[in-house]
């Protein structure tokens, strides 16, 4: 159940991943909507139509298994959290299920979800996976893509960016492949005699245009960013911003975009105060002019809840104010809603190396980082007001009273 790779010290950081023993789940998983949510995790993947958030795989801490901790997730699951009402559906999924897995890379794209890489029990893969999430689709069927072209290598904490009709993968850690030559590779030197397979980071960029499920690999212009893994990635208009990450002993702050008409690429010197370098951290796009940051893990092992904003015109970080100062995640994940909130599940709550003292958690962080629409502004107040208003509730149109009966169960309105 566990490679080579599996047998590394905790110290030698999250690019040596944890122990994950794959928990299989055979049985037909039915649809639980309400509070309950999914089991507390870290590694998993999510993605969002602006109005659901969806969340498949990663891994939670489990009683030992042949002496380690931590196990996967059931790779039949799909979480599905209503962004408005705060309530969560489990559901299964059939067809080409991939393997359980954490440190995936998932995307959205005219209603489909897409899965490239990630780390099983096995190792790592380079498998691309498709899922469809469009409404009123008759079941959620996974279907396995056999790609043209030269694939990336098999890798796992990378991020990507979707620009147009392609899917752009940038950087990750992973193993070694000579034909995979346009860019840099470097070995980590730990996992020289731990493993069969020696594993690194890298700096490679991977396009896949899925009209055609071909991959290209572009020649890129301009200073490149070192090898990582474990960065975070957002797009905004042309441009595909990636910012920290982990190389080597270095948990870094740099922020670069690369031109995604031109393939060039800029590295970013902002201007006044920065946020300190760091992994496991999530960004995410809030408009066409700033950038969420929040969370990670530092080079000195320390777990962050920090929050910043990125404003692109003036080129300056702005830190965020939020009532979750006490509450640290790393390797979670962070989408938004189409109220321009930013929601934040699962990640770990401490030093995710720790292993049996790892803290992942389950629970949902809600950023308000936009001035809300005059109809959530409505809703909420309809809600404190909710015992003065029961009498009218009646009169409302369907849609909108199963909305305020669904936020009433949920108390999802509080924001940060």
């Amino acid at each position: 159940m566990a490679d080579g790779n599996r047998e590394l010290q905790a110290e030698e950081e999250e690019e040596e991943e944890e122990t994950e023993a794959e928990e299989e789940d055979d049985d037909e998983v039915t649809e639980s909507p309400g509070k309950a949510g999914p089991a507390e995790r870290s590694g998993h993947v999510a993605v969002t139509d602006g109005q659901s958030m969806f969340v498949w795989g990663g891994y939670k801490q489990n009683a030992p298994i042949r002496g380690y901790y931590d196990c996967y997730l059931p790779r039949d699951e799909l979480w599905i959290y209503n962004m408005e009402t705060g309530r969560w559906k489990k559901s299964s999924t059939t067809g080409d299920i991939p393997p359980s897995m954490s440190g995936s890379c998932a995307v959205s794209l005219d209603g489909m979800l897409y899965l490239f890489g990630g780390h099983h029990a096995q190792g790592n893969t380079n498998l691309f996976y498709m899922l469809n999430l469009k409404p009123g689709s008759s079941m959620l069927q996974w279907d396995r893509i056999e790609c043209k072209g030269t694939s990336p290598s098999a890798k796992d904490k990378l991020g990507a960016w979707v620009y147009k009709n392609k899917l752009i993968f940038f950087g990750g850690y992973g193993y070694y492949r000579e034909d995979d030559n346009i860019g840099t590779f470097e070995f980590d030197e730990t996992s020289f005699g731990n493993s069969i397979y020696p594993r690194g980071w890298n700096n490679h960029i991977h396009v896949l245009d899925v009209k055609t499920f071909t991959w290209s690999q572009p020649v890129t212009m301009g200073k490149s960013p070192s090898p990582r893994a474990a960065h975070a990635c957002a797009t905004v208009g042309n441009r595909g911003y990636v910012f920290g990450g982990r190389y080597r002993d270095a948990r870094m702050n740099d922020l670069y975009f690369l031109n995604l008409d031109t393939w060039e690429w800029n590295e970013v010197i902002t201007r006044g105060i920065c946020p300190v370098g760091r992994s496991w951290h999530s960004l995410t796009r809030v408009s066409s002019e700033s950038l969420f940051l929040f969370g990670g893990f530092t080079t000195d092992k320390q777990p962050l809840s920090d929050a910043w904003i990125y404003c692109i015109d003036k080129n300056e970080w702005i830190q965020f104010e939020h009532n979750y100062s006490s509450k640290p995640r790393l390797w979670h994940t962070a989408c938004v809603s189409k109220e321009g909130e930013v929601i934040v599940f699962g990640g770990c709550a401490n030093n995710l190396l720790a292993h049996q003292k790892a803290a992942h958690s389950n629970e949902v962080l809600v950023f308000s980082v936009q001035p809300k629409s005059l109809g959530r502004l409505c809703l909420e107040a309809v809600i404190s007001f909710r015992e003065m208003l029961s009498s009218s509730f009646e009169y409302l149109p369907t849609h909108l009273l199963h909305t305020v009966s669904q936020c009433v169960g949920s108390n999802n309105l509080s924001g940060s």
